[in-house]
């Protein structure tokens, strides 16, 4: 399950997973932020805080997440991976030949340095 708080002001969304992604995180996460993206035409980042990666409930799930990337990706200038994830360093190599936004790794304890960067890409 992903928990999300969106900033409207600065135009960012945080999510945090707290257990297995589950599919109908991505429409309610969809359901979000699709307002604010049609009024600003884009958000200014997205903000991935969890110490590691929960993983999917489901195939369905990740079908669902590959779904949710392939729709809003270019709608997003950033994407900031907030973690302690072994995959923190591969992720981001992978992820930035299939996805529009700029990508930055920071350790678990930087969530205010990340949000910062989040901001400065207005």
């Amino acid at each position: 399950m992903i928990k999300s708080e969106l900033l409207r002001d600065q135009g960012v969304l945080i999510i945090a997973p707290d257990g297995p992604i589950e599919k109908a995180d991505f429409k309610r996460l969809a359901n979000e932020i699709d307002p604010v993206i049609a009024s600003k035409g884009k958000l200014a980042g997205v903000m991935i805080y969890a110490k590691s990666f929960p993983g999917w409930d489901s195939f369905g799930a990740f079908v669902s997440h590959l779904k949710f990337v392939a729709d809003h990706h270019r709608q997003i200038e950033r994407i900031a991976a907030v973690t302690d994830s072994g995959l923190r360093t591969i992720v981001p190599r992978i992820a930035q030949h299939f996805v529009k936004p700029e990508i930055r790794v920071f350790d678990f304890a930087q969530k205010a340095e990340a949000l910062d960067w989040l901001e400065a890409g207005k």
